[in-house]
């Protein structure tokens, strides 16, 4: 038997518009504790009362709308004129408390019209949002204008620019559509862009972890270099061991997040192998990170910049679409000239550049080459990138820290091979 055969239904709305308007005006009375009361024109039983008030002129006419539309300009009027006086009599501007009146009046037409969700969502919201006051003053002030055409940029990229192109091959010597060119740089800026406003806003003063997460979502390469760099300044030891490999692992993660968006089969035959490197890394910088467990201050204010960069300026758009349709051209040709062999031999010399923008084309490649084949050749660019990442930081970093780079990359490279060999024999 369901509650709505035990209570009735009106009850049941009558109670969640109760309730919800009560809980409003509690929290307006807590996040106004130590202001003036005179300043306000009501809390708790006054928001109460009004989410009430809806309530009643809603079921009075649920049809028109009318008696619920009159009290809402009149309850709008009684606010302005509270507003106005607020302002002549202590020139106090704020708004958000005669919003959050009006808002509380609209209640009913939710609990009527919508689903529970929908309403949970419309409060938890309100509440939110409320109480989240000076962590939004504190973020206006940490942000720049850059940060708000950054922004911009992207929702132009995503939203203006993507749905405007055309989805269909540019030639017959250049086998990708604009729609799919732009969609890669926009899915790849995307999760760039993720990265760094986690770093920039929510972890400014991240740890070795999470800042090897973070930086390996931005660019694991780029992560690398900076932190072997300072490294040698910094002289941190196994700290920066354990953020380079941490930085790795989150490489797997962000390939097969992008495998997922672009081709869940391939993303299928991924999974087991990138998963199982992921952990790898993982253990190998706890391994690592085991003798220093506190980070020094060169090391993470060097750490800290490895994620800034602003991943959507035109130049970096710019080159990661030629890249991607000069690999589109290279992976076309190799296909048709040498089969699936050629492709998989190429990833391992792909593996020594940016290796997003290839990964992107055998993700999006149509014809010609198998799954399995597109699966080995991902997994043979990223094993010689971790090549390369090893080369960048045995010769960046202090030589000190040569010991524990050969063997943890030698672990992870030995291991991205054997996984290379399985899906040959298979």
């Amino acid at each position: 038997m369901s509650i709505q055969n035990i209570i009735p239904d009106e009850f049941i709305k009558f109670l969640l518009v109760l309730v919800f308007s009560l809980v409003i005006g509690l929290e307006q009375r807590r996040h106004h504790i130590t202001e003036n009361e005179d300043l306000l024109f009501g809390t708790d039983r006054t928001f109460t009362f009004i989410g009430l008030l809806g309530y009643v002129l809603f079921i009075a006419d649920p049809k028109s709308y009318l008696p619920f539309l009159t009290g809402f300009v009149v309850i709008g009027l009684l606010l302005a004129i509270q507003y106005f006086q607020k302002i002549n009599q202590h020139n106090n501007y704020g708004l958000t408390s005669s919003i959050l009146a009006l808002l509380t009046y609209c209640l009913p037409i939710m609990v009527f019209t919508q689903p529970v969700w929908l309403l949970l969502a419309f409060v938890v919201v309100i509440l939110i949002l409320t109480e989240l006051k000076d962590h939004f003053i504190s973020l206006s002030k940490k942000a720049s204008e850059i940060e708000f055409i950054t922004l911009a940029k992207f929702i132009a990229f995503a939203g203006v620019i993507l749905p405007l192109l055309p989805d269909q091959p540019i030639s017959n010597q250049i086998p990708i559509s604009p729609y799919n060119l732009w969609l890669a740089v926009v899915v790849v800026s995307g999760i760039s862009y993720i990265s760094y406003l986690l770093k920039k806003f929510v972890f400014p003063d991240s740890g070795i972890l999470l800042t090897g997460i973070l930086g390996g979502l931005y660019s694991s390469t780029a992560t690398t270099v900076i932190i072997a760099r300072r490294e040698k300044q910094g002289n941190a030891g196994a700290q920066a061991v354990s953020a380079i490999m941490t930085a790795n692992g989150m490489m797997y993660l962000r390939i097969l997040v992008l495998a997922f968006l672009f081709n869940s089969a391939i993303a299928t035959a991924l999974s087991i192998p990138f998963l199982f490197l992921f952990v790898i890394c993982i253990v190998l910088a706890k391994v690592s990170g085991k003798k220093d467990d506190a980070i020094s201050p060169s090391l993470a204010d060097s750490m800290n910049t490895a994620g800034n960069k602003n991943p959507l300026e035109l130049k970096t758009a710019v080159v990661f679409g030629i890249l991607f349709v000069f690999f589109a051209i290279v992976t076309e040709y190799v296909t048709k000239t040498y089969g699936g062999a050629g492709v998989t031999s190429l990833a391992f010399i792909v593996g020594v550049t940016d290796i997003d923008p290839f990964l992107l084309n055998l993700l999006q490649h149509q014809g010609g080459i198998t799954e399995t084949t597109v699966a080995l050749a991902i997994i043979n660019a990223t094993n010689s990138n971790n090549i390369l990442k090893m080369i960048y930081a045995l010769v960046l970093s202090s030589k000190n820290l040569n010991k524990g780079l050969i063997i943890n990359f030698s672990i992870l490279i030995f291991s991205g091979l054997a996984i290379s060999l399985l899906f040959y024999l298979l």
